[in-house]
């Protein structure tokens, strides 16, 4: 055993292919979601999330099982998030930073909905400037609703850390919307 891999001999590919289908819609929401975090960037999210199931395909057709996809399939998309800060593309500023799509649920009044817009568009604003750990927690806790072990696990650190980071990231959060005139949740 290796990384959290052992070698066998290739699955059966109708297995393969189900147990793929099977990972992919259990997974791809919270993959998408750890690197749209990083990036606030729905395409760039996308990409990260596709490659990482692209690499998890590529092993088991290596003969590769892995003991623990969906922790696999997070540790691939996060590092796959951080590479791509590393290339030129990103660094040279081509690519311009998306902002978060508004919320889409029940119709509000006319008036309710520009308000809760508006403050969606505040907390948007406010996310994006946040440090990226901070993004990354934050939607691990309230966007995906993991729980303190769930965040640990991903992130690779105690339960002491993810409370600490957590209090630490949503009093910034805070502070931030405050100052923008923020002064109630939508």
């Amino acid at each position: 055993m290796k990384n959290g891999r052992v070698k066998s001999t290739p699955q059966a590919a109708p297995n393969r292919h189900a147990d793929f289908e099977a990972l992919y819609d259990k997974h791809s929401r919270e993959v998408w979601a750890l690197a749209y975090a990083r990036w606030m960037n729905a395409d760039t999210a996308m990409d990260v999330a596709q490659e990482a199931f692209l690499r998890l395909w590529k092993q088991w057709e290596d003969g590769e099982i892995i003991l623990n996809p969906r922790a696999w399939l997070l540790r691939v998309a996060r590092n796959l998030a951080e590479d791509h800060a590393k290339s030129a593309f990103r660094r040279n500023g081509t690519h311009p930073p998306q902002t978060m799509n508004g919320v889409q649920g029940r119709e509000p009044p006319p008036q309710d909905h520009l308000e809760r817009e508006e403050t969606f568009a505040q907390l948007r604003d406010v996310m994006a400037q946040l440090h990226e750990t901070d993004r990354e927690i934050l939607t691990l806790r309230y966007a995906l609703d993991y729980n303190t072990d769930a965040i640990a696990e991903t992130l690779g650190i105690n339960a002491t850390a993810v409370h600490m980071r957590l209090s630490r990231a949503r009093q910034r959060l805070a502070d931030r919307l405050q100052a923008n005139g923020v002064h109630h949740a939508p």
